[in-house]
């Protein structure tokens, strides 16, 4: 019997590099239900390293390319180990994007520039250690087929990151920081935009790029001339 046709082996067969992608197992696949075949409780290990050998291989290889077989051999465990939890491929990537976790935030200061600059100095790790780039790119690419993929990555990770952002400049608005009024999601993107730009016009990894970045935004959202009177302290 032939193998499916995402099924197929697509290149060498050989692990992926061992990166370290935080990866919870999905929710709903876990806890005491017992495998089908031996009858014993699943293992929350093989199933991490399954999710996480699909994440990196959908970030090499794209999602076309990659294979059920690759997973597998990257796992270092059967094929139909997979199929035990996840049917198809697509089951299988939407499930390891839902597990994937952002990693813990930095701590916040109080100082709105420190604490933007170490916000976007943590997300710019995240995305090398998981090569987000690629996988937001691969997401991108197959909207039109497998949206899913692209609404997860946005939910667990764009999502949480610009949260962090947002939440740094709503206490700066509150201590009259900056002025009131100011459209904080704009703000947000402007923060993390020279990253993404930067990337493409090929200076990704510039030392440097976050703090012009927060320079560059705290500098266009200065406090009117009222605000710092008022928030000023009295002697």
């Amino acid at each position: 019997m032939s193998p499916e046709p995402d099924e197929e082996l697509i290149g060498h067969r050989k692990s992926v590099p061992n990166r370290s992608v935080r990866i919870s197992p999905y929710p709903d696949r876990m806890g005491d239900t017992e495998s089908r075949s031996a009858g014993r409780p699943r293992s929350a290990e093989k199933d991490a390293a399954i999710l996480q050998a699909a994440l990196e291989l959908l970030a090499s290889h794209g999602y076309t390319r990659m294979s059920l077989s690759q997973v597998a051999a990257a796992a270092q465990v059967s094929k139909s180990t997979i199929h035990l939890r996840w049917k198809t491929k697509a089951d299988l990537l939407t499930a390891a994007l839902a597990a994937l976790r952002m990693a813990d935030a930095p701590p916040t200061s109080g100082d709105t520039r420190s604490d933007l600059i170490a916000i976007l100095q943590d997300f710019a790790a995240t995305v090398e250690r998981v090569r987000g780039m690629a996988l937001i790119g691969t997401c991108l690419a197959e909207e039109a087929h497998t949206p899913e993929l692209l609404t997860l990555l946005r939910e667990r990770t764009v999502l949480p990151r610009r949260a962090l952002l947002r939440e740094v400049l709503e206490q700066a608005r509150d201590r009259g920081e900056i002025r009131p009024g100011t459209d904080l999601e704009a703000a947000v993107s402007a923060l993390l935009g020279p990253f993404y730009a930067d990337y493409m016009a090929g200076r990704g990894g510039r030392t440097g790029w976050a703090e012009d970045a927060v320079d560059l935004v705290l500098t266009g959202l200065p406090p009117t001339s009222s605000q710092g009177l008022s928030s000023g302290t009295t002697e």
